[in-house]
């Protein structure tokens, strides 16, 4: 409950100051428009020529494109302005003070920074996942509970991902370009990773874990993964959890501070 106030007071607090400036709003809506537009286009041009790809449907694409709309508006409402921040602090020398405030400090980095408006590509994603996921035949409760989980763990892996890169700030300058690359190699997650080549289908899964949050939450929902693929997805964002959870603490032990 104590995360949930503090979170919520950010919350208040960003949000007074960003709806000050409305034509954020119309800017994120003209950009959530032109990448669903271009998503469409895309997928429309795929099928002009052949009935599937590599034996996805125009809907279970539909929903791989939703997905990847949705998690990037999250990304980039929630996880990047606060990873951000926190590097920029570190290179200013002005993170000390997050250290000495009375919270955990992996969570105020976490929740004190955020973008609304972008949360507007959520709104686009969960509509274009729910379109393609009424034309997908079978899908019942249990189908659409285990696509939530699927995509729940998906999006707790990648948040630990951007928290082991942006502790790399420790260690190097200008380290928010590896938050450049991170977006060129997102950009391969509109499509499921199956039908990449061998070497960039392992990038994508165990390197850049897109495929837990987009492709296998699709799969999940088309029924092309049984229930043993959640359990196993459950083993790896637990181990992931922990993995960044010590990364993170074993890099702010060895943070001196700026007046060290």
């Amino acid at each position: 409950m104590r995360v949930l106030r503090l979170g919520w007071a950010y919350f208040r607090v960003i949000a007074a100051n960003e709806f000050q400036y409305r034509v954020n709003l119309v800017l994120q809506l003209l950009n959530s428009g032109i990448t669903l537009a271009t998503g469409i286009v895309a997928i429309s041009l795929v099928f002009t020529h052949t009935p599937d790809l590599s034996g996805w449907t125009r809907e279970e694409l539909l929903v791989v494109m939703g997905l990847h709309i949705a998690v990037g508006g999250l990304i980039g409402a929630l996880v990047r302005p606060g990873m951000s921040q926190f590097m920029q602090e570190v290179e200013e020398g002005t993170f000390d003070l997050a250290l000495t405030r009375p919270a955990d400090s992996q969570l105020l980095v976490s929740i004190r920074a955020f973008r609304v408006w972008q949360l507007i590509d959520v709104i686009v994603g969960g509509l274009v996942v729910a379109y393609g996921a009424t034309s997908i035949e079978g899908v019942g409760t249990g189908r659409l509970l285990a696509f939530l989980a699927a995509a729940a763990m998906g999006v707790i892996v990648l948040y630990c991902l951007w928290i082991m890169l942006a502790t790399t700030a420790f260690r190097i300058t200008r380290a928010d370009s590896i938050f450049d690359m991170f977006d060129g190699m997102y950009q391969a997650g509109r499509w499921p990773v199956s039908i990449y080549p061998g070497w960039l289908r392992g990038t994508l899964t165990f390197v850049i874990p897109l495929a837990f949050a987009i492709t296998v939450p699709a799969e999940t929902l088309a029924a092309r993964l049984g229930p043993g693929s959640l359990v196993l997805g459950l083993l790896v964002t637990v181990a992931v959890t922990a993995l960044s959870r010590f990364v993170w603490l074993r890099s702010i032990r060895h943070y001196s501070g700026a007046s060290a």
